[in-house]
């Protein structure tokens, strides 16, 4: 298998760690909106300070800047919000210093391929694995005058790196950036102003196990009542004591209700927080806490039942149910979601697949689905891919972040654990034997179809190929049998197919026709056995 690289081994997916649900704090009254502005503004400021001041530490952060930065905001808070709020900055700080770190790669990945390139002759064609060189010396010229740029821009960023500086804005680049392009977004001015103010509020607390309910600083009881206690300066507000201002409306969470009523009961801790959709004009509680650390089943465990193997697409998956031999189960399924319009249409669209796609599993009683281990991280770059646009479009419109996310969480609730594999040459190698040898008169299998079954045998631990070859000149006493095949313990290996139906022999079938009976042996092999053949030993004669 000259050229082919090593696969890496498959293995079982950790389970989900954490829990977030969310409802409507529904009908709030003029006064309850008031205090939750009033909040959220004033915390907001406090958050917004305390990331200035975070980013002038830069890499000089420690234990003792962390303290610093604390005292000073609980004089403007209270200790619990000032905690909340400092560990809501260090977790910003630390996710744009990762993203910082992958914009790197990003950037050396396209000048690796841009020098590559540029290096070779005017003309020369590609491979498989590698771009060739460039068309015309216009488009040599314009592609050396962006390597520049992108040598430039990976200077800056590693120099910011470098001086730990990261670039980070609250309430979002995305929104940031919206601001210059009011009309293309479908804004106005006054629009765009209240949705970047509520994306800047924070109205957020961490859980503090012990404490009543979960949480000191936004309590929630069982009957649904919220109840949020006031930074220092905005104690006046308060409507119950010791600070507290109690919500009009009431909470009640119908996924995963039962799961947390037994943490709030127990004292046990759960975060909170309160946002304002300004589309909607709706408030929102959500809630979330940390499950303990799961162990992953074995992989011998996940095998035991079979797999379904599932193969992501632009627009669809494509699944096909394995036994624990490897061998496919049924038709092919295909669950189809559309990654268009906004982003919580899309994720609906993910969401509902992936529910039917783990609802079949189910059914089909596998304990464990197949899927690749996908990462476009270096594959999305117009350096590597020239002119084509449309195959750069179809990677990057491949949910791999989030549909590893959604399915983890989604599967662990059903019991089914995620076997993730290796992606490479599944859809070539499944086209390649499993396309041609399922297409009968009744199913038409696709390439998409094929690399389901491929993905499958390999969670299974089974190569793609449908059978290994026979033992050297069929010498099966000596060399063994193949290497791919049921075991020696399982029931019907060697055995006969069922018959067509389970009629008597000669009774006339529906449609007029008699099932043939059995005829007579002629030879002695095809005579049934009614008796154990032992062998006689060998007489020797002198």
């Amino acid at each position: 298998m000259g050229g082919v690289r090593e696969l890496a081994g498959s293995f079982v997916v950790p389970g989900p760690c954490g829990v977030a649900i969310r409802d409507r704090l529904g009908h709030p009254t003029p006064q309850d909106e008031k205090v939750l502005r009033a909040v959220g503004e004033h915390q907001g400021a406090l958050a917004s300070r305390d990331l200035k001041a975070r980013c002038a530490d830069g890499l000089e952060h420690g234990a003792d800047t962390w303290a610093l930065r604390k005292r000073d905001l609980t004089p403007l808070s209270s200790s619990r919000i000032a905690g909340a709020i400092t560990k809501a900055t260090h977790d910003q700080w630390a996710l744009a210093r990762r993203c910082q770190a992958a914009h790197i790669q990003t950037l050396a990945a396209g000048i690796r391929t841009l020098r590559h390139r540029l290096s070779l002759p005017i003309g020369e064609p590609g491979t498989k694995r590698a771009a060739g060189g460039y068309r015309s010396r216009s488009e040599w010229f314009r592609k050396s005058r962006r390597l520049a740029a992108l040598e430039a821009r990976h200077a800056a960023v590693v120099a910011d790196r470098q001086a730990g500086r990261v670039r980070v804005v609250r309430g979002g680049r995305r929104l940031l950036n919206t601001r210059h392009h009011l009309a293309e977004a479908g804004l106005t001015e006054e629009q765009w102003r209240e949705r970047w103010e509520a994306g800047r509020w924070f109205i957020a607390a961490d859980g503090e196990s012990g404490k009543r309910f979960g949480n000191e600083t936004i309590r929630v009881a069982p009957d649904g009542e919220v109840s949020i206690r006031l930074p220092a300066p905005l104690v006046h507000l308060a409507n119950a004591g010791h600070g507290r201002y109690v919500l009009t409306s009431r909470i009640s969470f119908a996924h995963r209700g039962a799961e947390w009523a037994d943490r709030i009961t127990a004292n046990r801790a759960v975060a909170y927080r309160i946002h304002l959709d300004t589309q909607r004009g709706r408030w929102y509680l959500t809630a979330s806490w940390q499950r303990p650390v799961v162990k992953t089943i074995p992989l011998e465990a996940a095998r035991a039942r079979g797999m379904i193997g599932v193969d992501t697409n632009a627009d669809h998956f494509a699944a096909y149910h394995l036994d624990r031999h490897g061998n496919p189960v049924g038709e092919p399924r295909r669950f189809p979601y559309d990654l268009s319009g906004t982003a919580g249409h899309r994720d609906a669209q993910i969401r509902h697949a992936l529910t039917r796609l783990i609802n079949w599993a189910v059914r089909a009683g596998v304990a464990a689905i197949g899927i690749e281990d996908l990462d476009f991280t270096t594959e999305k770059t117009r350096e590597k891919h020239g002119r084509k646009k449309r195959f750069r479009q179809l990677i990057s419109g491949i949910p791999t972040g989030r549909l590893k996310a959604r399915l983890v969480s989604m599967a662990a609730e059903h019991g089914l654990s995620i076997v993730a594999v290796d992606p490479a040459y599944t859809s070539l190698w499944g086209g390649q034997h499993w396309q041609k040898p399922l297409v009968t008169s009744h199913r038409t299998m696709s390439r998409h179809d094929a690399a389901g079954i491929a993905i499958g045998r390999r969670a299974l631990g089974y190569p793609v190929r449908r059978r290994t070859a026979p033992p050297p000149h069929d010498r099966s006493d000596r060399a063994g049998h193949r290497t791919v095949q049921a075991g020696s313990g399982d029931r019907g290996r060697e055995g006969t197919r069922p018959p067509a139906t389970d009629r008597p022999p000669g009774e006339p079938s529906p449609n007029g026709t008699r099932k043939r009976e059995p005829s007579a042996s002629n030879t002695v092999r095809d005579a049934p056995s009614t008796q154990q053949w032992v062998q006689d030993s060998l007489t020797h004669t002198g």
